[in-house]
């Protein structure tokens, strides 16, 4: 009884594995599943052995193993550890590459962009951590370097952070295009100014009437109430709104405020930013401050 070897044809081992004959003889061509021998019409020939290589083979690259690494491993070259960790490694990168297409995708359809619109939008979402940081960077600098500030204060405007984190989610990169297209803008950046002029304290001097529709939420709590009871902005209700809550400033003077703020976009900016950290942010004010507004124009009798 001749006792050598079963040798399988490359038919064979496709009918043993499952696997169709062309990716066998791809794998055997790029050494993965190399023939032990050649018939004598010079066809290829396999071991049993063959068959658990190519169902090792199989599993490694139903992983996404690239076929040079998994010839490494067969070889002895790497261990199978290592080339996984590697691919961990690669499929995290190609995750987050994914994320910020799929925001980038999801807002060109949103907004119904152009192809300048979408190369910009995508451009921009792919800008490395130095690059996002010199955009804020230069827009604290033209925005907040200009105003008259105490040290404390300027040592916060300077500290100030707008980071992407480093897995961010589509909402986060959706948020970070918007806001890096808003604080380019010039014109945003000089009604940004004006309006922080009038709201910030100068060194020694109190704060400017109407600061606090944008530095105490409290304010805004108390309109949102007011309208969510029906209350009217031209109102007596509203007008006594406004005297218990700027403690008899001139309203001329906190509208001037509140209305530079609103002009300026600050509200819309405060939303992004916290967007874009991931954060807890209070609902959208814009029609809160509206209604404000109103009732600081009849209060002034304007």
């Amino acid at each position: 009884m001749d006792d050598a070897p079963e040798l399988l044809t490359i038919g064979r081992l496709a009918r043993r594995t499952g696997l169709p004959v062309r990716t066998l003889r791809f794998w055997s061509d790029a050494g993965a599943i190399p023939p032990v021998a050649r018939s004598a019409a010079g066809y290829r020939l396999y071991d049993a052995a063959a068959v658990a290589r190519a169902g090792l083979v199989r599993t490694l690259r139903e992983l996404g193993l690239p076929l040079d690494d998994v010839c490494r491993v067969l070889d002895g070259r790497a261990t199978v550890a290592a080339v996984a960790a590697a691919q961990v490694t690669a499929i995290d990168a190609r995750i987050r590459s994914l994320k910020v297409s799929r925001a980038v995708l999801s807002t060109v359809a949103k907004r119904d962009s152009t192809a300048e619109e979408t190369a910009l939008m995508n451009r921009l979402a792919r800008l490395s951590a130095a690059e996002r940081l010199q955009i804020i960077d230069d827009f604290k600098a033209e925005v907040f370097g200009r105003l008259d500030l105490e040290p404390g204060q300027r040592d916060r405007m300077r500290d100030l952070r707008i980071e992407l984190p480093d897995d961010p989610t589509p909402d986060q990169v959706d948020a970070w295009i918007e806001l890096a297209e808003l604080v380019q803008d010039r014109e945003f950046q000089t009604r940004m100014r004006v309006f922080l002029e009038l709201a910030t304290p100068a060194p020694g001097q109190p704060e400017p009437p109407g600061a606090s529709i944008w530095w105490a939420r409290q304010v805004v709590e108390i309109v949102a109430k007011a309208r969510h009871d029906g209350t009217r902005p031209d109102s007596p209700a509203a007008s006594d709104l406004i005297t218990g809550m700027f403690n008899g400033s001139d309203p001329a003077a906190v509208l001037a405020c509140l209305e530079a703020g609103i002009e300026a976009g600050a509200e819309r900016y405060r939303c992004l930013v916290s967007r874009v950290r991931g954060q807890y942010s209070a609902p959208d004010a814009t029609d809160d401050l509206h209604w404000l507004a109103t009732a600081l124009r009849t209060a002034a009798g304007r």
